[in-house]
């Protein structure tokens, strides 16, 4: 019985995967003829049954770009950029899309120690420092090994002082991995998905109004009071927008 289970969970997989696939084709054929948005619709049919991909999601942002649909073209080229993220043609796509916004916002840079911490972090991601610090350690138990069993003065230095520095290595990672780990569980993303916001100081309508963002603009949620979100902008502005204003990005 079990088997028999097993065998028609692995056919229906099947089956839903041929079915995406013509789908997609056919949304591609749609999208060649310049039925822009009936091949969205196709696009998003396939998103409805939880399939995900850069592919896809580059495809949809095409599709919104023919129709000057700002929001959607962006919000999906930067989902299509995380789960592909030296995609150069997301990345070139983005851009044309990104100049159709009405908000210009100046992005502050990082300077001193920060910047070159954080380019540090972000040089790998948390699965490569974690491996970085795996084989840190490894190397370090393999050269104290051999230094405790060497009776060769020279070869008991260099397998000494190489260990320590294998540790070093261990311990940096460690660290590196923790600290890009707390920058990715930080970072949340969203992108305007009206076409003019109001920016209030509080939670609250009644609020002072800070300023406006429009349709297309990307902002950081930093934290969430009932059908408010509170956002920070690229130029450290600060604010609270409605919720039901803006999509998040790492929403799959």
């Amino acid at each position: 019985m079990r088997t028999i289970i097993v065998l028609l969970v692995f056919s229906l997989s099947i089956f839903g995967f041929a079915q995406n696939s013509s789908t997609f084709e056919l949304a591609n054929g749609l999208y060649n003829e310049g039925k822009y948005q009936e091949a969205i619709d196709a696009y998003t049919s396939i998103l409805e049954g939880d399939v995900h991909s850069a592919e896809l999601y580059f495809n949809l942002g095409n599709a919104n770009y023919k129709l000057n649909n700002i929001a959607p073209s962006i919000y999906y080229f930067e989902k299509a950029l995380l789960l592909a993220p030296n995609d150069k043609d997301i990345q070139n796509n983005l851009a044309f899309a990104q100049n159709m916004t009405i908000d210009a916002i100046q992005k502050v840079p990082k300077v001193g120690f920060s910047r070159i911490i954080n380019n540090i972090v972000n040089t790998f991601h948390t699965d490569t420092w974690a491996k970085m610090a795996i084989a840190g350690v490894l190397l370090f138990v393999l050269l104290f090994l051999m230094y405790h069993f060497s009776y060769a003065t020279s070869k008991k230095r260099i397998a000494f002082i190489t260990s320590i520095v294998g540790l070093l290595v261990a311990c940096f990672s460690i660290a590196m991995a923790f600290q890009k780990d707390h920058l990715e569980k930080k970072d949340n993303p969203a992108i305007v998905y009206v076409q003019e916001s109001r920016v209030m100081s509080e939670a609250n309508k009644t609020s002072e109004e800070l300023f406006r963002l429009h349709e297309g603009t990307k902002i950081q949620v930093l934290e969430t009071y009932e059908d408010w979100q509170k956002i920070q902008l690229s130029d450290n502005s600060i604010g609270w927008i409605p919720l039901k204003e803006i999509k998040l990005l790492k929403d799959f």
